[in-house]
């Protein structure tokens, strides 16, 4: 059977209740077979009709439809609404000052990044490059877009000398729309990818990172660094670090929910645990580690790179320091001592040894005591 029209099922929260939406093209016999459904509703912010989420309303939907329309249930199926707890709030991408000259990220878009439940970075970057790729073709609806219009943009961002990493965040960005919210199946395959460039890490020596800790004085800042190079953590996971995860008992820090959505486990320096428990008397956090002036609230992104950027002038190094540097530095210093590459990936919560395997490349201490083959 060839049919023509087509329905799209999504996950709806409206009023905090679960809904079904369905989406398609204007049509008088759709519309007409919607008006049989039990109390069916336009949603004016979703832009689709919706019915209550139940199983009696799903089968109701196939049931009506069954002959005289494709329904299209791939993302339906595989996701779940968010949560009422810790949702993603992008709801600021929401209530942007809006102009008519500018075309903005479908309803949609959002919605399915907060069902996805992506971190609140990646769905600032997606956004962004959508956004950006719509407003080359302001005059056009987004679905009727093809593959050749694509590659244009992509050839555009290539001629204005974007790197690799930005024109694959902008194919990340496009893919999203058409397969992951439109539920359409993979139609930029032909679509090549930048080769990745292989920039190796900066690191810190040692001595500098253990000159920046011994020069800060405020106890707060000095366990910032300490804790950000001997456990090897990234600044988000730092943030994030609440005190129920400090075990000193195990001598263990449990990262929850990580890059990857994965939790992991890294390890806690003895010398670092006395400065937490010394800071903890004088600050008093009550829910994370480090918190703002406001008690509960996360000490801000902003302020972290900052602590490391002022050691790093006290300590006079040279170069550009920021907060990761001193995660690279803990996994190639580890990997100079001897310790194995497999330990150093569980540390770090790398999914991939590939990814491990670039710290072998500034292992420099490594290098130093290879034998002269010469001699």
């Amino acid at each position: 059977m060839n049919l023509t029209k087509h329905i799209t099922l999504k996950h709806l929260l409206i009023h905090d209740q679960k809904m079904i939406g369905l989406q398609f093209y204007p049509d008088k016999v759709i519309q007409a077979l919607i008006k049989e459904l039990p109390n069916p509703r336009w949603s004016k912010e979703f832009a689709m009709v919706y019915i209550i989420n139940t199983k009696e309303n799903l089968n109701k939907v196939f049931e009506k439809f069954r002959g005289v329309a494709l329904i299209n249930g791939n993302s339906f199926f595989r996701d779940k609404v968010v949560s009422n707890n810790d949702p993603i709030d992008i709801n600021w991408y929401r209530n942007r000052a809006k102009t008519a000259s500018y075309k903005y990220v479908p309803e949609e878009y959002l919605l399915k990044l907060e069902l996805k439940r992506y971190a609140l970075n990646t769905c600032k970057v997606y956004i962004s490059q959508f956004e950006k790729f719509i407003n080359q073709y302001p005059d056009k609806d987004i679905v009727t877009l093809s593959e050749q219009e694509i590659r244009e943009y992509l050839q555009l961002l290539i001629r204005q000398k974007k790197s690799n990493s930005y024109i694959d965040q902008s194919i990340n960005s496009i893919k999203f729309y058409y397969e992951v919210v439109m539920g359409m199946p993979n139609r930029f395959y032909s679509i090549e990818r930048p080769r990745k460039e292989q920039k190796l890490p900066s690191i810190l020596a040692k001595e500098d990172i253990l000159r920046m800790i011994d020069l800060t004085k405020n106890l707060k800042h000095k366990c910032i660094i300490s804790l950000l190079y001997s456990s090897g953590l990234r600044r988000s996971e730092l943030l994030d670090l609440q005190l129920t995860d400090i075990d000193s008992k195990n001598m263990l820090i449990k990262v929850r929910q990580a890059k990857g959505n994965r939790d992991r486990y890294t390890v806690l320096n003895q010398s670092v645990l006395d400065n937490l428990r010394k800071y903890y008397k004088i600050y008093k956090p009550k829910l994370y580690v480090f918190e703002a002036i406001e008690v509960g609230r996360k000490y801000s992104t902003t302020s972290v790179l900052k602590v490391v950027k002022q050691a790093a002038k006290k300590a006079r190094i040279t170069q550009s320091v920021h907060p990761h540097m001193l995660r690279h530095s803990f996994a190639t210093h580890l990997l100079e001592e001897g310790i194995d590459l497999r330990y150093i990936q569980v540390l770090l919560g790398h999914n991939s040894s590939k990814t491990t395997e670039i710290y072998t490349h500034v292992a420099i201490k490594k290098f130093k005591n290879l034998k002269d083959l010469l001699n």
